[in-house]
């Protein structure tokens, strides 16, 4: 009978990987209103711009996964995350938690992205939207994100800073 690795950090960084890389890959279908995104659940909750997928082609905003550049700034902000959360005396009673959006390698697609990050300081009027059964709509509201880690490129970096900075949301 063969040895079965440990259950240490190594192990669990990489069924980690392989777990974000299929949610990213089914991510139109998990969430509408952000799709290929990562969500980490947390009483505080960072955002997170990376570009996990290469360009696409013309019509499709992402193309191949990034191996390197790309799964290795996701990882390492998953990784953050984990040492501060795992780290009692750093926050304590307090949760970081993540709304991790891809780029696509694109600055047009990562704007759109980010707005994101927006959509749960907007208020939405919906006193007179009712569905066909005559009930008022189920909106999913993103959560509220403190600040934005990324993106990759200053180009992209300042577009969405200056978005962002229309909400003081930095």
């Amino acid at each position: 009978m063969m040895d079965r690795p440990s259950d240490g950090p190594g192990l669990t960084a990489a069924l980690r990987v392989l777990w974000m890389l299929q949610a990213l890959d089914l991510a139109g279908s998990q969430e509408i209103y952000a799709p290929h995104s990562i969500r980490v659940e947390g009483d505080v909750t960072l955002g997170g711009l990376f570009p996990v997928h290469a360009r696409g082609v013309p019509g499709i905003p992402c193309g191949d996964i990034k191996k390197e550049n790309g799964i290795h700034r996701l990882e390492a902000m998953m990784y953050a995350l984990d040492q501060i959360n795992g780290d009692e005396e750093l926050l304590p009673n307090v949760t970081l938690g993540a709304r991790i959006l891809d780029t696509c390698s694109r600055d047009t697609y990562a704007l759109e992205q980010s707005l994101t990050f927006v959509q749960a300081l907007i208020q939405k009027d919906t006193s007179d939207v009712r569905c066909t059964n005559g009930e008022p709509p189920v909106f999913v509201k993103p959560e509220k994100v403190v600040g934005v880690v990324g993106a990759s490129a200053s180009s992209v970096s300042i577009m969405v800073a200056n978005i962002l900075r229309l909400f003081q949301l930095f």
